[in-house]
C-alpha cells in the first residue's frame, strides 16, 4: 500500500448515540500500523473491529485514534466515550449494556451506577447554579 493512501480519507464516522462525526481512515482489526495504535499493550492487532484515523495531534503519520466500533448486540456504531459505550471482551453501547446489566460482572454494574449518580450530582450543582 502506498503512503499517502494510508491515511486517506474513506468516510465518516458517526456515533448514533452522541452525534459525535470524525472523518475515518480505516475500519478493522489491522490498522497499517497497529503498532501506533495499541502501543502501550503490545498487540499486533486490535480487540475489535475498529473505526480509526490518523491522530491530529500529532505531526507523526503513523499514530492513529480509535474512534468507535459496533455495538456487539445491537450493531449501532458507537463512539468509544464513557458516556457512550464501554469495552468488556466486546464492545456494547450502554442502552444494551443498561438493557443487559444482569449479565455482566459486579464490577460493570458498579461502574455505571456510580456514573449515573455523579452524572444526577452533577447536574444538581448545575441547577442550583442557575437559581
Amino acid at each position: 500500500m502506498e503512503p499517502s493512501k494510508k491515511t486517506q480519507h474513506r468516510g465518516t464516522f458517526e456515533c448514533e448515540l452522541c452525534g459525535l462525526k470524525a472523518p475515518y481512515s480505516y475500519y478493522g482489526q489491522k490498522p497499517p500500523n497497529p503498532y501506533s495504535v495499541a502501543m502501550e499493550f503490545s498487540l499486533p492487532s486490535l480487540l475489535e473491529e475498529s473505526y480509526v484515523m490518523k491522530d491530529p495531534f500529532t505531526s507523526d503519520k503513523d499514530k492513529f485514534l480509535i474512534l468507535g466500533s459496533r455495538c456487539n448486540l445491537c450493531r449501532k456504531c458507537v463512539c468509544v466515550g464513557t458516556e457512550c459505550s464501554l469495552f468488556y471482551s466486546k464492545r456494547f453501547c450502554l442502552p444494551c449494556v443498561n438493557l443487559h446489566l444482569k449479565e455482566f460482572p459486579l464490577e460493570i454494574k458498579q461502574d455505571l451506577e456510580k456514573k449515573t449518580h455523579s452524572k444526577s450530582q452533577s447536574s444538581k450543582t448545575k441547577d442550583s447554579k442557575k437559581s
